[in-house]
């Protein structure tokens, strides 16, 4: 039997449709003189959470009076998220698991008996198959498509998608989401509009659990009808995206190459990055060569490389992602601005090039002060002559021009 607690209004009718197969053993097992039945009364349940369904079944009526034994239940679901089959064993008769309600809900399951008259041997009983089959609603063509959801810097999340190619004019969408520690679903706490109205969502950090299933549902309404209902179901964790990063410098040391950077602002820890380093190396004849290295588990935000003696100029930028032991997933961020090394041509001086450019700077200064100052002696010696046959000049005349004259020729 099937129990399927309805969605809430604003998700519209949704409906589950049980198909029974033939069990996949049609043998019937015994043990102790008793048959192993499968679990009897097998109920799936939907409490609204996007997919998080609950199972439950009970003891078969075969085993109720056993004493002296250990009852198990095999359970698998087939996960169509990650396309395969999930197997647990538990002696509860109850467990939940993530389904996409797209897609068939697939469930098997088996009574595991174990008793002294086994000889401590487990024996399997026979194993059914039950499949449930969501009933397709909404107008065709209108599911969203190209949804993808980026966990910018671990501050926020934004969730974009693009409208089905068969939307009816006048649509609205809705976002909700879950997670294991809320009660019930809410709505998107910020909607992204765009030309087309609502496109994505937004939101806090405080919103999110990582490390454990965020469900997503969009669906719509029109005035031609629903729209088609899309679930979605990620670990934000894996869509994280770090910001730029910062600070990157670039300097020679005998020879080697030194790239230093910050890590990029965020919540993101530091030991949870790793970068990608892109160099391009101008060479002496006009070539270039492109090199990418991918650095992990660094002490501190440094590389050094070796510089090419061929090499006339050398840039590099860098970006991060969340490293393998943080994260399953994520994005790289943006490049950072490019930084490069000095052509060879105006490249570093050492410091006794610049000691030597220094002394015969100022043996120079020397050089013109001595020159003006005798350039200067030189001026006043012939102004002193000029002025001593001036007045010999004088005398001259003063001596052979009558007297009244004289006034005259001062």
């Amino acid at each position: 039997m099937l129990l399927l607690n309805k969605f809430p209004a604003w998700l519209s009718a949704f409906a589950l449709l049980l198909l029974t197969q033939e069990p996949v053993s049609t043998s019937e097992v015994t043990a102790c003189g008793v048959t192993v039945d499968p679990p009897a009364n097998i109920e799936i349940t939907d409490p609204g959470f996007l997919g998080y369904l609950s199972i439950h079944w009970t003891q078969p009526a075969s085993l109720q009076n056993l004493t002296g034994c250990t009852v198990r239940y095999q359970l698998r679901y087939y996960d169509t998220y990650e396309e395969r089959w999930r197997s647990v064993r538990t002696v509860k008769l109850t467990y939940a698991a993530q389904f996409d309600l797209e897609k068939p809900v697939k469930v098997r399951i088996l009574t595991v008996l174990k008793c002294a008259c086994t000889k401590g041997t487990e024996v399997q009983g026979e194993e059914k198959e039950w499949v449930y089959t969501p009933e397709p609603t909404g107008v065709a063509g209108s599911r969203i498509r190209d949804f993808h959801c980026v966990y910018y810097g671990k501050e926020y999340m934004e969730c974009t998608w693009e409208a089905g190619p068969g939307q009816p004019p006048d649509s609205q969408h809705y976002l909700y989401y879950w997670h294991r520690e809320m009660d019930e679903t809410k709505e998107c706490p910020e909607y992204i509009i765009s030309s087309e109205g609502r496109s994505g969502c937004r939101f806090p950090r405080e919103s999110l659990l990582e490390f454990s299933k965020f469900n997503l549902c969009v669906n719509g309404s029109a005035p031609a009808g629903s729209l088609k209902m899309a679930y979605f179901s990620i670990e934000v964790q894996n869509h994280v995206k770090p910001t730029v990063v910062s600070s990157v410098h670039v300097s020679e040391t005998d020879g080697e190459l030194k790239l230093e950077w910050s890590p990029p602002s965020g919540q993101v820890p530091d030991h949870c990055l790793e970068y990608e380093v892109e160099s391009s190396t101008t060479m002496e004849n006009g070539k270039e060569k492109q090199e990418k290295i991918v650095l992990q588990n660094l002490e501190d935000t440094s590389f050094g490389i070796p510089r090419k003696a061929e090499s006339q100029k050398t840039c590099f930028r860098i970006r991060s992602k969340v490293n393998m032991y943080c994260a399953d997933g994520g994005f790289w961020s943006d490049w950072s601005q490019t930084k490069c090394t000095e052509d060879k041509e105006t490249q570093y001086i050492p410091k006794w090039r610049y000691l030597s450019l220094v002394v015969i700077g100022i043996a120079g200064v020397i050089i013109l002060c001595l020159s003006l100052w005798i350039l200067k002696k030189i001026s006043i010696k012939k102004i002193n002559k000029k002025d001593a046959l001036y007045t010999l000049y004088k005398e001259k005349v003063n001596k052979t021009i009558p007297t009244i004259l004289s006034p005259i020729l001062k």
